[in-house]
């Protein structure tokens, strides 16, 4: 049975009202995360924009519980899929299984998978293999689900909050990177400082931890996407976005040095459309209706990261795609 609806678009919210719902959605995340304010803030442009977020970091900093969080604060149909090596596509998207009718008839059904919520948690998703991983990417790019040659439509809104570790742990297979460009933002979650350490131990060894209330829902999140597209953006802006996504490119004309000598493959078209739109939400949060540079340089990083391909060079010397990013957003004028 296809989960197909007719799909309604609510009218953009007041931006006072915008403020009010970000403002309230990150207060009832803090009751319960410590510290890590600037990975919410970002998780929360993905959501507003209708894009996925990657969260990446070593186990126990919180990434799982922050995707769950979010989850309790917005009244969303919540999903989550612990990805593990054994794994298998349909665990995922759902598989037709043979039932009986009440004549005793036998007929194929649609069983339908995890991947059927609005809010999809994708924990340690890169401990499955490729073939497992891949399974999620026309969720992703379509918000459909194919199954023996039959589409199914997935409820709208549809987000998909991935964590992974870093590569260089043990039992992890790299994403690939068809998939990972479908992500709106790569977030790298930091360790803890010493005070948020402390907090951290207190809140989770007391009787009662503290949970988040429902504070927004799935319409108002559409509507906040709606009135964040309608910022403008001036043309020398946008130019500025443009030139800093093809200085990414090493075939580019006249490359930067950084660029030639690290990257492989330049980023794609959607790394732009991450950058103008995180940056016209970073303006509406900050209360202001006109993009800035400072948005665009913002954003840059969590828009770009993962859509960079380095090649040897980088890898034998340990220089990171941040790297590159820093150097070329210091160098590129406005």
């Amino acid at each position: 049975m296809s989960m197909t609806q007719t799909a309604v678009t609510p009218p953009a919210m007041p931006v006072s009202e915008f403020r009010s719902v970000v403002a309230r959605i990150e207060n009832e995340v803090a009751k319960v995360m410590v510290g890590q304010t600037g990975i919410v803030r970002d998780v929360l442009i993905c959501l507003i924009a209708g894009g996925h977020a990657l969260l990446e970091g070593v186990p126990g900093l919180g990434k799982t519980m922050l995707v769950k969080t979010l989850g309790e604060a917005l009244d969303l149909d919540f999903s989550r899929i612990q990805f593990t090596p054994d794994l298998m596509p349909a665990d995922i998207t759902g598989t037709n299984i043979l039932v009986e009718d009440r004549e005793g008839r036998r007929q194929f059904a649609f069983q339908s998978g995890p991947v059927f919520a609005n809010l999809l948690l994708a924990d340690e998703i890169n401990r499955a293999t490729p073939k497992t991983q891949s399974a999620l990417l026309e969720a992703m790019a379509e918000r459909t689900v194919t199954v023996a040659n039959q589409m199914h439509t997935l409820e709208q809104p549809f987000f998909v909050l991935a964590t992974q570790n870093p590569l260089e742990m043990e039992g992890t297979y790299p994403l690939p990177e068809a998939q990972l460009d479908r992500f709106f933002f790569k977030l790298v979650v930091p360790y803890p400082s010493a005070d948020d350490l402390t907090e951290i131990v207190r809140r989770t060894t007391a009787p009662a931890p503290p949970a988040a209330e429902k504070v927004a829902d799935g319409p108002a999140i559409r509507q906040m996407g709606i009135l964040s597209r309608e910022v403008p953006i001036s043309s020398a802006v946008t130019d500025y976005v443009v030139r800093l996504t093809l200085a990414t490119h090493p075939d580019s004309d006249a490359p930067p040095e950084v660029v030639r000598r690290y990257v492989r493959y330049g980023v794609s078209p959607r790394g732009a459309q991450a950058i103008v739109l995180g940056s016209k939400i970073r303006a509406l949060i900050d209360g202001r209706l006109n993009v800035a540079y400072d948005d665009v340089r913002a954003v840059a990083a969590p828009a770009l990261r993962h859509r960079l391909i380095l090649n040897f060079d980088a890898e034998s010397t340990d220089v990171t795609a941040d790297d590159v990013l820093d150097q070329l957003i210091g160098s590129l004028p406005e």
